[in-house]
């Protein structure tokens, strides 16, 4: 084990690079895929370092409900031993899955919230919604099957083609199951804060793919581009509007999302890279992602034999 298992807590800050110009450079798609894999990755990583930290550090500490055999001086001599450090894990990994558990927590009660405003409409065969609320606001809800929710404040606001603009980008989110992106980076940030930026870069890549599928459905940008615009505009004059769904309608930095309707699309090419910058950052996110996994993985063999050489199974 040695040193190597202490890698994967600090190896996500070799996403960093990546996680910036992905936004920038890659299509969205390919951007929230790419940021979401190596998050979800790299977390697990993070995460099963905590823990065999924690079986380490405690070996030897009395009332511990390890294997008597756990603790012979055999073992101890064999595994690097540092009780700060597996104390310390504890109470990390303790940190982690509340922060984890409140994320959940909070997606399910807020889908339970919106799944609750819909039930006092009339069954509507509509994947659309229409809610009669004086609060501008729309919002994807997953579900089986998922609805688009759209307030009466909101429809008012816009033409009639960026209605159709509106629908289209929350539809987006329902095909793609973008809520399943933004949870799985969410999820990721609690259990390694170094990856906070990933799960900003998926927030607003996630705004932007939804954009630019609405784009194509309605062969029209700039219609795009100012339904984006107004709905910001005016759901952010209320601060109250969507307050029970707020996580599946981030709006992400809208100037940007505006200015790059108003350019050609995207390529969506992954090769060859858009410049030698994202190359390299893809490959330092590359090499970072690998060396957690195979240490994570190098260190929980090497534990697992020596464990089982001390209390056969």
């Amino acid at each position: 084990m040695g040193v190597f298992v202490y890698l994967p807590l600090v190896l996500p800050l070799t996403a960093l690079p990546i996680a910036r110009l992905a936004e920038q450079r890659l299509h969205p798609r390919s951007a929230t895929r790419l940021l979401a894999a190596v998050g979800t990755t790299l977390a697990l990583c993070s995460t099963v370092c905590l823990a065999l930290l924690m079986v380490v550090g405690t070996a030897q500490l009395p009332g511990n409900p390890l294997p008597d055999g756990w603790s012979d001086p055999e073992v101890r001599a064999a595994v690097p031993y540092e009780e700060r450090a597996g104390v310390v894990a504890i109470g990390v990994l303790v940190a982690v899955f509340v922060a984890c558990g409140a994320t959940v927590h909070r997606h399910v009660r807020q889908r339970i919230r919106a799944t609750r405003a819909l039930q006092s409409l009339p069954s509507q065969p509509s994947p659309v919604a229409v809610l009669p609320d004086p609060e501008p606001y729309a919002y994807a809800l997953p579900g089986a099957p998922g609805r688009v929710v759209v307030s009466t404040a909101m429809m008012e606001c816009l033409t009639a083609r960026e209605r159709r603009a509106l629908v289209a980008h929350e539809q987006a989110h329902l095909t793609a199951r973008h809520h399943r992106y933004l949870l799985a980076t969410q999820l990721a940030a609690r259990a390694n804060p170094f990856l906070l930026p990933l799960r900003t870069a998926v927030a607003y890549s996630t705004e932007r793919w939804a954009d630019e599928e609405a784009a194509q459905s309605i062969g029209d940008r700039r219609a795009v581009a100012g339904a984006v615009g107004k709905a910001a505009l005016f759901a952010h004059r209320s601060p109250t509007a969507a307050p029970a769904f707020a996580a599946f309608a981030a709006v992400g930095p809208i100037p940007r999302r505006v200015a790059a309707l108003l350019e050609p699309v995207p390529p969506t090419r992954l090769w060859p890279p858009a410049s030698a910058h994202v190359a390299f950052a893809g490959l330092v996110a590359t090499v970072g992602t690998t060396v957690s996994a195979l240490s994570s993985l190098n260190a929980t063999v090497t534990l697992v034999r020596i464990l089982h050489e001390a209390t056969p199974l």
